[in-house]
Protein backbone atom coordinates (compact mmCIF):
# COMPACT_ATOMS: atom_id res chain seq x y z
CA UNK A 1 0.00 0.00 0.00
CA UNK A 2 1.06 3.54 -0.46
CA UNK A 3 2.53 6.21 1.77
CA UNK A 4 -0.30 8.81 1.81
CA UNK A 5 0.61 12.31 2.99
CA UNK A 6 -1.98 14.60 3.39
CA UNK A 7 -0.41 18.51 3.67
CA UNK A 8 -2.84 20.20 6.04
CA UNK A 9 -2.63 24.14 5.06
CA UNK A 10 -1.35 25.52 1.82
CA UNK A 11 1.63 27.93 2.68
CA UNK A 12 4.86 27.92 2.12
CA UNK A 13 5.78 25.41 4.39
CA UNK A 14 2.96 23.43 2.98
CA UNK A 15 3.35 23.94 -0.33
CA UNK A 16 7.23 22.64 0.34
CA UNK A 17 5.81 19.96 1.90
CA UNK A 18 4.12 18.75 -0.56
CA UNK A 19 6.46 19.03 -3.08
CA UNK A 20 9.25 16.95 -1.43
CA UNK A 21 6.49 14.34 -0.53
CA UNK A 22 5.89 13.72 -4.29
CA UNK A 23 9.50 13.47 -4.94
CA UNK A 24 9.95 11.07 -2.44
CA UNK A 25 7.34 8.95 -3.75
CA UNK A 26 4.42 9.23 -1.65
CA UNK A 27 0.97 9.87 -2.83
CA UNK A 28 0.07 13.71 -1.94
CA UNK A 29 -2.91 15.45 -1.54
CA UNK A 30 -3.26 18.99 -0.09
CA UNK A 31 -5.92 20.78 1.41
CA UNK A 32 -6.95 24.76 2.17
CA UNK A 33 -9.63 25.76 4.39
CA UNK A 34 -8.73 29.46 2.33
CA UNK A 35 -7.76 30.24 -0.87
CA UNK A 36 -4.18 29.91 -1.76
CA UNK A 37 -2.08 31.75 -3.35
CA UNK A 38 -1.90 32.14 -7.62
CA UNK A 39 2.34 31.43 -7.17
CA UNK A 40 1.55 28.32 -5.12
CA UNK A 41 -1.20 26.64 -6.98
CA UNK A 42 0.74 26.92 -10.01
CA UNK A 43 3.71 24.69 -8.09
CA UNK A 44 0.96 22.32 -7.34
CA UNK A 45 -0.04 22.11 -11.30
CA UNK A 46 3.69 21.99 -12.15
CA UNK A 47 4.61 19.26 -9.88
CA UNK A 48 1.11 17.19 -10.54
CA UNK A 49 0.04 17.31 -6.97
CA UNK A 50 -3.69 17.08 -6.35
CA UNK A 51 -5.51 19.60 -3.71
CA UNK A 52 -7.96 21.68 -2.51
CA UNK A 53 -8.98 24.75 -1.51
CA UNK A 54 -12.05 27.12 0.34
CA UNK A 55 -12.53 23.19 2.07
CA UNK A 56 -11.41 20.31 3.75
CA UNK A 57 -12.96 17.14 2.55
CA UNK A 58 -13.09 14.50 5.06
CA UNK A 59 -12.77 11.57 3.70
CA UNK A 60 -9.54 12.59 1.47
CA UNK A 61 -8.05 13.52 4.65
CA UNK A 62 -8.87 11.15 7.37
CA UNK A 63 -7.95 8.21 4.40
CA UNK A 64 -4.10 9.67 5.11
CA UNK A 65 -1.18 7.35 6.27
CA UNK A 66 0.27 10.79 7.86
CA UNK A 67 -0.53 14.08 8.09
CA UNK A 68 2.00 17.40 7.79
CA UNK A 69 -0.17 20.30 9.49
CA UNK A 70 0.78 23.76 8.68
CA UNK A 71 2.62 25.52 11.48
CA UNK A 72 -0.80 28.11 11.92
CA UNK A 73 -3.07 25.42 12.34
CA UNK A 74 -4.21 25.29 15.65
CA UNK A 75 -4.82 21.91 17.42
CA UNK A 76 -8.29 22.93 18.29
CA UNK A 77 -9.00 23.36 14.95
CA UNK A 78 -12.20 20.28 13.70
CA UNK A 79 -10.27 18.73 10.72
CA UNK A 80 -7.53 18.33 13.33
CA UNK A 81 -9.34 16.88 16.38
CA UNK A 82 -10.75 14.15 13.60
CA UNK A 83 -7.46 13.37 12.45
CA UNK A 84 -5.84 12.72 15.89
CA UNK A 85 -9.33 11.01 16.99
CA UNK A 86 -8.72 8.48 14.13
CA UNK A 87 -5.20 8.22 15.49
CA UNK A 88 -3.63 9.39 12.26
CA UNK A 89 0.07 10.26 13.06
CA UNK A 90 0.71 14.28 12.24
CA UNK A 91 3.90 15.78 11.71
CA UNK A 92 5.86 19.09 10.76
CA UNK A 93 7.32 20.16 8.17
CA UNK A 94 10.47 20.09 9.62
CA UNK A 95 10.15 16.62 10.61
CA UNK A 96 9.83 16.13 7.04
CA UNK A 97 12.54 17.80 5.60
CA UNK A 98 14.23 15.79 8.69
CA UNK A 99 13.51 12.63 7.19
CA UNK A 100 15.20 13.65 3.96
CA UNK A 101 18.44 15.37 4.73
CA UNK A 102 20.91 12.92 3.99
CA UNK A 103 24.32 13.97 5.75
CA UNK A 104 23.65 17.41 5.83
CA UNK A 105 23.90 19.50 8.93
CA UNK A 106 21.33 21.05 10.90
CA UNK A 107 21.31 24.04 12.82
CA UNK A 108 18.32 24.86 14.31
CA UNK A 109 17.23 28.52 16.16
CA UNK A 110 14.35 28.86 18.33
CA UNK A 111 13.70 31.28 21.27
CA UNK A 112 10.38 33.72 22.15
CA UNK A 113 12.96 37.00 20.24
CA UNK A 114 15.56 37.35 17.64
CA UNK A 115 14.89 34.16 15.71
CA UNK A 116 15.09 35.55 12.39
CA UNK A 117 17.89 37.83 13.29
CA UNK A 118 20.05 35.24 14.51
CA UNK A 119 19.15 32.62 11.89
CA UNK A 120 19.68 35.40 9.08
CA UNK A 121 23.64 36.10 11.27
CA UNK A 122 24.47 32.43 11.59
CA UNK A 123 23.54 31.90 7.59
CA UNK A 124 25.68 35.16 6.73
CA UNK A 125 28.73 33.83 8.64
CA UNK A 126 28.49 30.26 7.00
CA UNK A 127 27.85 32.16 3.57
CA UNK A 128 31.17 34.46 4.19
CA UNK A 129 33.14 31.57 5.04
CA UNK A 130 32.26 29.99 2.17
CA UNK A 131 30.24 26.80 3.26
CA UNK A 132 27.44 25.11 1.30
CA UNK A 133 24.58 26.76 3.21
CA UNK A 134 21.07 27.73 3.26
CA UNK A 135 18.38 29.76 5.28
CA UNK A 136 15.52 27.63 5.74
CA UNK A 137 12.44 27.39 7.84
CA UNK A 138 9.92 30.40 9.14
CA UNK A 139 12.48 32.62 7.41
CA UNK A 140 13.02 32.59 3.45
CA UNK A 141 11.92 29.18 1.96
CA UNK A 142 10.14 26.16 3.69
CA UNK A 143 13.39 23.60 4.85
CA UNK A 144 11.45 20.68 3.03
CA UNK A 145 11.14 22.80 -0.50
CA UNK A 146 14.98 23.09 0.09
CA UNK A 147 15.45 19.66 0.38
CA UNK A 148 13.74 18.95 -2.10
CA UNK A 149 14.99 21.17 -4.80
CA UNK A 150 18.48 22.33 -3.81
CA UNK A 151 20.02 20.30 -0.96
CA UNK A 152 23.16 21.99 0.61
CA UNK A 153 25.25 20.41 3.24
CA UNK A 154 24.16 22.89 5.76
CA UNK A 155 20.47 24.14 6.63
CA UNK A 156 20.38 27.20 8.81
CA UNK A 157 16.43 26.78 10.24
CA UNK A 158 14.55 28.93 12.13
CA UNK A 159 12.06 26.99 14.26
CA UNK A 160 8.61 27.77 15.70
CA UNK A 161 7.69 26.22 18.78
CA UNK A 162 4.54 25.13 16.53
CA UNK A 163 6.82 23.17 14.60
CA UNK A 164 8.44 21.52 17.49
CA UNK A 165 5.05 20.47 18.34
CA UNK A 166 5.00 17.96 16.21
CA UNK A 167 8.49 16.21 15.36
CA UNK A 168 9.51 12.62 16.04
CA UNK A 169 12.79 11.86 14.63
CA UNK A 170 14.12 15.66 13.93
CA UNK A 171 17.30 16.42 15.11
CA UNK A 172 19.33 19.37 15.19
CA UNK A 173 22.83 18.60 14.94
CA UNK A 174 23.78 22.42 16.58
CA UNK A 175 20.27 23.67 18.52
CA UNK A 176 19.83 27.11 19.95
CA UNK A 177 17.56 28.65 22.55
CA UNK A 178 17.89 32.00 22.43
CA UNK A 179 15.42 32.63 25.21
CA UNK A 180 11.65 32.50 26.13
CA UNK A 181 9.38 34.84 27.14
CA UNK A 182 5.19 34.84 27.29
CA UNK A 183 3.90 34.45 23.70
CA UNK A 184 1.63 32.74 21.65
CA UNK A 185 -0.31 31.74 25.11
CA UNK A 186 -3.90 31.64 22.94
CA UNK A 187 -1.67 27.94 21.39
CA UNK A 188 -1.05 26.33 24.45
CA UNK A 189 -3.94 27.07 26.62
CA UNK A 190 -2.87 29.87 28.05
CA UNK A 191 -0.40 27.58 30.11
CA UNK A 192 3.30 29.08 29.98
CA UNK A 193 4.55 25.94 30.75
CA UNK A 194 3.01 24.07 27.84
CA UNK A 195 4.77 26.64 25.62
CA UNK A 196 8.13 25.77 27.84
CA UNK A 197 7.99 22.61 26.71
CA UNK A 198 7.72 23.41 23.58
CA UNK A 199 10.54 24.92 23.02
CA UNK A 200 12.59 22.28 25.21
CA UNK A 201 11.49 19.85 22.68
CA UNK A 202 14.73 21.05 20.13
CA UNK A 203 17.18 18.81 22.24
CA UNK A 204 14.63 16.15 23.11
CA UNK A 205 16.46 13.98 20.01
CA UNK A 206 20.24 14.98 20.37
CA UNK A 207 23.15 13.03 21.46
CA UNK A 208 26.52 13.66 22.82
CA UNK A 209 27.95 14.73 19.40
CA UNK A 210 25.75 17.30 19.09
CA UNK A 211 25.70 20.93 20.64
CA UNK A 212 22.83 22.97 22.65
CA UNK A 213 23.55 27.06 22.25
CA UNK A 214 21.28 28.63 24.98
CA UNK A 215 21.27 32.04 27.12
CA UNK A 216 22.81 31.88 30.71
CA UNK A 217 21.12 34.65 31.60
CA UNK A 218 17.12 33.57 30.58
CA UNK A 219 15.51 32.64 34.00
CA UNK A 220 12.64 30.64 32.34
CA UNK A 221 15.71 28.52 31.19
CA UNK A 222 17.57 28.15 33.96
CA UNK A 223 14.52 26.74 36.05
CA UNK A 224 13.53 24.53 33.35
CA UNK A 225 17.34 22.96 32.53
CA UNK A 226 18.10 21.29 35.62
CA UNK A 227 14.39 19.25 35.58
CA UNK A 228 15.57 17.72 31.84
CA UNK A 229 17.74 14.66 31.32
CA UNK A 230 20.14 16.23 28.19
CA UNK A 231 22.56 14.08 26.54
CA UNK A 232 24.17 16.80 24.41
CA UNK A 233 27.13 19.15 24.88
CA UNK A 234 25.95 22.62 26.47
CA UNK A 235 27.14 26.01 25.08
CA UNK A 236 25.33 28.37 27.44
CA UNK A 237 26.18 32.55 26.71
CA UNK A 238 26.43 35.15 28.99
CA UNK A 239 26.90 38.65 30.00
CA UNK A 240 27.04 38.37 33.39
CA UNK A 241 29.08 35.43 34.02
CA UNK A 242 32.22 34.00 32.50
CA UNK A 243 32.25 30.73 30.76
CA UNK A 244 34.46 27.98 30.21
CA UNK A 245 32.53 26.68 27.03
CA UNK A 246 30.55 28.77 25.14
CA UNK A 247 30.33 32.63 24.85
CA UNK A 248 30.53 35.71 27.22
CA UNK A 249 30.84 39.35 27.36
CA UNK A 250 33.23 41.42 29.95
CA UNK A 251 33.19 44.87 29.57
CA UNK A 252 33.15 45.11 25.64
CA UNK A 253 34.50 42.18 24.96
CA UNK A 254 33.04 39.33 23.64
CA UNK A 255 34.90 36.13 23.80
CA UNK A 256 33.98 32.69 22.66
CA UNK A 257 35.80 29.75 23.82
CA UNK A 258 34.58 26.38 21.46
CA UNK A 259 37.01 23.47 21.71
CA UNK A 260 40.80 24.90 21.25
CA UNK A 261 39.42 27.91 19.19
CA UNK A 262 39.02 31.09 20.95
CA UNK A 263 37.81 34.26 19.49
CA UNK A 264 37.48 37.64 20.94
CA UNK A 265 35.75 40.76 19.44
CA UNK A 266 35.03 44.38 20.60
CA UNK A 267 31.12 44.71 20.77
CA UNK A 268 31.99 48.04 19.24
CA UNK A 269 32.49 46.31 16.20
CA UNK A 270 29.14 44.58 15.85
CA UNK A 271 27.11 45.14 13.33
CA UNK A 272 24.53 45.01 15.00
CA UNK A 273 23.18 47.24 18.66
CA UNK A 274 21.91 46.81 21.60
CA UNK A 275 21.95 44.67 23.97
CA UNK A 276 19.70 41.56 22.88
CA UNK A 277 21.48 41.67 19.73
CA UNK A 278 25.14 41.27 21.91
CA UNK A 279 23.30 37.98 22.54
CA UNK A 280 22.13 37.01 19.34
CA UNK A 281 25.44 37.93 18.26
CA UNK A 282 26.92 35.69 20.44
CA UNK A 283 24.89 32.66 19.85
CA UNK A 284 25.51 33.02 16.14
CA UNK A 285 29.14 33.20 16.74
CA UNK A 286 29.39 30.25 19.03
CA UNK A 287 27.37 28.22 16.44
CA UNK A 288 29.82 29.37 13.18
CA UNK A 289 32.76 28.20 15.66
CA UNK A 290 31.21 25.13 16.48
CA UNK A 291 30.97 24.26 12.76
CA UNK A 292 34.68 24.77 12.69
CA UNK A 293 34.54 28.52 10.78
CA UNK A 294 37.66 29.91 11.48
CA UNK A 295 38.06 33.69 13.68
CA UNK A 296 38.90 35.47 11.25
CA UNK A 297 35.46 34.91 9.14
CA UNK A 298 33.58 35.14 11.89
CA UNK A 299 34.61 38.83 12.78
CA UNK A 300 34.24 39.43 9.41
CA UNK A 301 30.70 38.48 8.95
CA UNK A 302 30.03 39.69 12.40
CA UNK A 303 30.91 43.11 11.59
CA UNK A 304 29.31 43.59 7.87
CA UNK A 305 26.09 42.03 8.86
CA UNK A 306 22.94 44.47 7.87
CA UNK A 307 20.05 43.90 9.56
CA UNK A 308 16.64 42.36 8.59
CA UNK A 309 13.64 44.33 6.90
CA UNK A 310 11.33 44.86 9.56
CA UNK A 311 13.49 44.85 12.33
CA UNK A 312 14.59 47.29 13.89
CA UNK A 313 15.00 48.79 10.25
CA UNK A 314 16.02 52.38 9.73
CA UNK A 315 13.74 53.88 7.13
CA UNK A 316 14.75 57.95 6.99
CA UNK A 317 15.30 61.19 8.61
CA UNK A 318 12.60 63.71 7.88
CA UNK A 319 13.33 67.04 9.41
CA UNK A 320 15.40 65.45 12.39
CA UNK A 321 12.99 63.48 13.44
CA UNK A 322 14.10 59.49 13.14
CA UNK A 323 11.67 56.68 11.72
CA UNK A 324 12.79 53.08 12.59
CA UNK A 325 10.74 50.33 11.28
CA UNK A 326 10.37 47.59 14.01
CA UNK A 327 7.28 45.81 12.36
CA UNK A 328 8.01 42.20 12.97
CA UNK A 329 7.83 43.13 16.95
CA UNK A 330 4.54 41.36 17.62
CA UNK A 331 4.79 40.69 21.16
CA UNK A 332 5.44 42.77 24.26
CA UNK A 333 9.13 41.33 24.39
CA UNK A 334 10.21 42.41 21.27
CA UNK A 335 8.68 46.02 22.06
CA UNK A 336 10.47 46.01 25.53
CA UNK A 337 13.95 45.05 23.24
CA UNK A 338 13.14 47.82 21.06
CA UNK A 339 12.72 50.19 23.35
CA UNK A 340 15.79 49.52 25.63
CA UNK A 341 18.08 50.45 22.94
CA UNK A 342 16.17 53.80 22.23
CA UNK A 343 18.57 56.90 23.23
CA UNK A 344 16.24 59.35 22.08
CA UNK A 345 12.72 61.17 23.00
CA UNK A 346 10.31 58.38 21.54
CA UNK A 347 6.99 58.54 19.46
CA UNK A 348 5.89 54.81 20.09
CA UNK A 349 3.27 53.34 17.33
CA UNK A 350 1.78 50.17 18.99
CA UNK A 351 -1.63 48.52 18.53
CA UNK A 352 -2.99 45.56 16.13
CA UNK A 353 -4.25 42.17 17.23
CA UNK A 354 -3.26 41.38 21.04
CA UNK A 355 -2.41 37.84 21.80
CA UNK A 356 -3.24 38.38 25.60
CA UNK A 357 -0.48 40.83 26.26
CA UNK A 358 0.52 42.12 29.51
CA UNK A 359 2.01 45.64 28.63
CA UNK A 360 3.12 46.17 32.30
CA UNK A 361 6.18 44.44 31.41
CA UNK A 362 6.98 47.78 29.40
CA UNK A 363 5.48 50.43 31.56
CA UNK A 364 8.64 51.13 33.02
CA UNK A 365 10.72 51.56 29.77
CA UNK A 366 7.90 53.66 28.24
CA UNK A 367 7.43 55.91 31.23
CA UNK A 368 11.67 56.56 30.96
CA UNK A 369 11.36 57.20 26.97
CA UNK A 370 8.12 57.38 25.62
CA UNK A 371 6.74 60.87 25.10
CA UNK A 372 3.44 59.97 22.92
CA UNK A 373 1.99 56.68 22.01
CA UNK A 374 0.39 56.51 18.68
CA UNK A 375 -2.27 53.55 18.35
CA UNK A 376 -2.26 51.88 15.10
CA UNK A 377 -5.59 49.38 15.44
CA UNK A 378 -9.09 48.56 15.32
CA UNK A 379 -9.45 48.18 19.01
CA UNK A 380 -6.81 49.91 20.73
CA UNK A 381 -8.82 49.99 24.70
CA UNK A 382 -6.26 47.65 26.68
CA UNK A 383 -3.53 50.01 25.41
CA UNK A 384 -5.07 53.36 26.22
CA UNK A 385 -6.03 51.33 29.53
CA UNK A 386 -2.03 50.86 30.22
CA UNK A 387 -0.82 53.52 29.34
CA UNK A 388 -3.02 56.68 29.95
CA UNK A 389 -1.96 57.50 33.45
CA UNK A 390 2.30 57.03 32.39
CA UNK A 391 2.00 58.67 28.71
CA UNK A 392 0.54 62.37 28.36
CA UNK A 393 -0.36 62.11 24.67
CA UNK A 394 -1.82 58.75 23.17
CA UNK A 395 -3.70 59.22 19.43
CA UNK A 396 -5.57 56.62 17.94
CA UNK A 397 -5.57 55.84 14.31
CA UNK A 398 -6.57 53.36 11.33
CA UNK A 399 -4.08 52.91 8.93
CA UNK A 400 -0.23 53.31 8.75
CA UNK A 401 -0.74 56.49 6.89
CA UNK A 402 -2.31 58.17 9.37
CA UNK A 403 -0.31 56.69 12.02
CA UNK A 404 2.79 57.85 10.61
CA UNK A 405 1.15 61.60 10.29
CA UNK A 406 0.04 62.04 13.83
CA UNK A 407 3.58 60.59 14.77
CA UNK A 408 5.37 63.11 12.71
CA UNK A 409 2.81 66.00 13.90
CA UNK A 410 3.91 65.03 17.85
CA UNK A 411 7.58 64.42 17.14
CA UNK A 412 10.64 67.43 17.54
CA UNK A 413 14.19 67.62 15.86
CA UNK A 414 16.02 65.07 17.55
CA UNK A 415 12.88 62.68 18.22
CA UNK A 416 12.53 58.97 17.12
CA UNK A 417 9.24 57.89 15.79
CA UNK A 418 9.56 53.64 16.36
CA UNK A 419 6.86 51.30 15.05
CA UNK A 420 7.05 48.33 17.03
CA UNK A 421 3.91 47.38 17.47
CA UNK A 422 3.44 44.34 20.70
CA UNK A 423 0.57 42.82 18.57
CA UNK A 424 -0.13 40.43 15.34
CA UNK A 425 -1.05 42.60 12.46
CA UNK A 426 -4.16 40.57 10.92
CA UNK A 427 -6.65 43.70 12.47
CA UNK A 428 -5.49 46.27 9.43
CA UNK A 429 -2.95 44.25 7.64
CA UNK A 430 -1.98 41.15 5.35
CA UNK A 431 0.71 39.85 7.55
CA UNK A 432 4.10 42.44 9.82
CA UNK A 433 6.11 42.65 6.36
CA UNK A 434 2.66 44.37 4.92
CA UNK A 435 2.63 46.41 8.51
CA UNK A 436 6.44 47.59 7.75
CA UNK A 437 6.16 48.76 3.99
CA UNK A 438 2.71 50.75 4.46
CA UNK A 439 4.54 52.18 7.56
CA UNK A 440 7.57 52.97 5.00
CA UNK A 441 5.67 53.97 2.44
CA UNK A 442 3.52 56.74 4.34
CA UNK A 443 7.15 57.85 5.57
CA UNK A 444 8.39 58.61 2.08
CA UNK A 445 5.34 60.52 1.51
CA UNK A 446 6.36 63.05 4.56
Amino acid sequence: MSHRLVILGGGESGIGAAILGKKAGYEVFLSDGGQLKASYKQELFDNGIEFEEGQHTAEKILSASEVMKSPGIPEKNEMVKQIRSKGIPVISEIELAYRFKGNSKIVAITGSNGKSTTTALTYHICKTAGLDCAMVGNIGISFAKQVALDPKEIYVVEVSSFQLDDIKEFRADIAMLLNITEDHLDRYNYQFENYINSKFRIIENQTPNDYFIYCLDDEVIMQKLPLLTIHTNPLPFSMKQEVKKGGYIKGDQMMLRIQEERVSMSIYDFALKGKHNNYNTMAAGIAAATLGIRKEKIREAVKNFHSLEHRMEFVAMVRGVEFINDSKATNVNSTWFALESMNKPTVLVLGGTDKGNDYGLIADLVKDKVKAIVCMGVDNKKIIEAFKDIVPVIVETDSAKKAVNASFKLAEKGDVVLLSPACASFDLFKNYEDRGRQFKDAVKEL
